[in-house]
């Protein structure tokens, strides 16, 4: 355990992409198995404990420690393991903690009525350093400045093979990943994984620059498509059954009944999941509805049924043809629908435009009357391969609606931002009442989120656990993506990707945007 401490508080707290990797390849190397294995499944978020929550370590520290004390602390540092790794009030001499595998044993057979003492026994045993691991390891949340593709870089790095060979056999293995180590120490062949029945990383659009990228790419080159407001997911129909899989590789088939249990035929499909009657797009908040919920309930399948919108395929059958042109593999798609005509898939529409002005124009037309995101411009020739290629695939999102709205609460951020009050709830006008129509925690400098955390301490008139209200005198520019009617908010709208286009220092409160401003942004239906 204390070199998965000094590994985490390294990761933590060097912001240097490269030296992560130097220390993530150094513990591989060195770390014995199975503790590398549960070490990576922990750094990849692929570990959790049914019953080790934050709200179980924090009531095993308020057994010890003043409620009121602890909530200064908690309030002043921000994070919960640092709170707990400082303020834990019992030091015995320290010794060795257990392995990583066998804490994660205690974790797992421990009874949740036996946890607190455990945790207690273990957090009195270990170094700062350890009970701030200890904390992080038992709630998943590390927020480290880690992402799972640095970690897998780490991996390819240590084994001298290429990224890409690592991430085609990371979704058909599990933790503590004994053949993966296995075949990058050259001990045995790379895991056998069937390439047509698991995920496959996604490959992914850089924002267009209209300034540079319209003035040099052909649009000769370029298909278009309409951007749709879902979430992306990878559909796979293979020989053992259906799955869909979220954009970061998640099982989500579980929530979406509907669709697994009616596709049918051999393939992967990358496209979007949309909720609607008869393949027409409802707005965003109601695929939100289902989105949230693990099981859905029957009412809720007839309400918004879900359906989805395909736009590529990655394999037709059990034959693998991301190396083919776009150009051939929509061909092959539009082969496979003939085929295999489906109830819950439909085809994503080819937008036909000469140039760049004309496609422009009509991107600005289905944002007006259709809500449309903006649009997806694919090269012609380019082959599927994973991550954010250069000069591939692009989207040309439509201009962000732009409100002004009031500073209601802040909230702490996590991670290095969590010595800032860095997430803040905003409204608009109701009647002479600031009702909340949107919450945002990006869009500013560095520079700008010290000058707001000094600017909220200073202007705090209430408390409520960790959220503070400030006086209703800031203004943020909000840019957002679209407005939807919401019955969740008191307002009765929500907003899509809200994020702080400008600090109104200037602007004096009573002149930011009354609800129906807001509302009005909402498109007809």
């Amino acid at each position: 355990m204390k070199r998965f401490a000094q590994l985490l508080e390294l990761l933590a707290l060097t912001p240097s992409r490269n030296r992560k990797l130097e220390a993530l390849v150094d513990y591989f190397r060195a770390t014995p198995d199975p503790d590398r294995g549960l070490a990576l499944a922990v750094l990849t978020g692929a570990l959790t404990f049914k019953n080790v929550k934050p709200a179980l370590l924090k009531e095993t520290v308020l057994r010890e420690v003043d409620p009121h004390l602890f909530a200064l602390s908690y309030d002043y540092v921000g994070d919960l393991g640092e709170t707990i790794a400082l303020i834990w009030p019992h030091h015995a001499k320290s010794h060795e903690l257990p392995s990583l595998a066998e804490l994660i044993e205690l974790f797992n057979t421990t009874s949740k009525k036996d946890l607190p003492d455990l945790i207690a026994s273990l957090l009195t045993s270990a170094e700062i350093n350890e009970r701030w691991a200890l904390v992080k390891l038992a709630t998943g949340g590390l927020r480290i400045g880690l992402s799972a593709r640095l970690t897998k870089t780490a991996l390819a790095q240590m084994g001298g093979k290429d990224v890409q060979a690592v991430e085609e056999v990371w979704h058909g293995i599990s933790s503590p990943y004994q053949e993966l180590f296995d075949w990058l120490e050259d001990k045995a062949e790379a895991p056998q994984v069937d390439p047509a029945s698991r995920f496959h990383p996604l490959m992914l659009s850089n924002p267009v620059d209209e300034a540079k990228d319209l003035e040099t790419l052909d649009p000769a080159d370029f298909a278009a498509e309409w951007k749709w407001d879902g979430i992306r997911v990878q559909l796979v129909m293979g020989a053992d059954g259906v799955s869909l899989f979220s954009r970061t590789g998640d099982d989500i088939g579980g929530a979406f009944p509907d669709i697994v249990e009616s596709v049918f035929g051999r393939a992967v499909l990358d496209g979007e999941l949309l909720v609607g009657e008869g393949f027409d797009p409802a707005p965003f908040n109601d695929l939100q509805q289902r989105l949230n919920r693990k099981t859905p309930t029957g009412p809720m399948l007839v309400k918004h049924p879900a359906f989805i919108r395909a736009y590529d395929m990655l394999f037709d059958g059990d034959e693998d043809i991301r190396a083919l042109p776009w150009t051939e593999r929509r061909k092959m798609l539009e082969a496979w629908f003939a085929r295999n005509p489906q109830q819950r898939i439909d085809l994503s529409q080819i937008v036909p435009f000469a140039d760049w002005q004309e496609l422009a124009g009509i991107r600005k037309r289905g944002a007006d009357e259709n809500g449309h995101e903006g649009v997806m411009l694919k090269r012609r020739q380019s082959v599927y391969v994973p991550g954010r290629p250069k000069g591939e695939w692009y989207k040309w999102k439509r201009d962000p609606n732009i409100v002004d709205a009031v500073l209601m609460y802040a909230q702490r951020g996590h991670g290095k931002r969590s010595s800032y009050y860095s997430d803040y709830t905003f409204g608009a006008w109701l009647d002479g009442e600031l009702v909340p129509i949107g919450k945002a925690y990006f869009g500013f400098t560095d520079e700008e989120l010290r000058q707001l955390d000094k600017w909220i301490r200073g202007n705090t008139t209430g408390s409520f656990g960790p959220v503070r209200e400030v006086r209703k005198q800031l203004v943020f520019e909000v840019a957002f993506d679209s407005a939807q009617k919401s019955g969740r908010h008191k307002s009765g709208v929500a907003l899509r990707f809200p994020r702080i286009s400008r600090i109104r220092w200037d602007k004096p409160a009573d002149e930011a945007a009354q609800l129906d401003e807001v509302l009005a942004l909402i498109p007809a239906t």
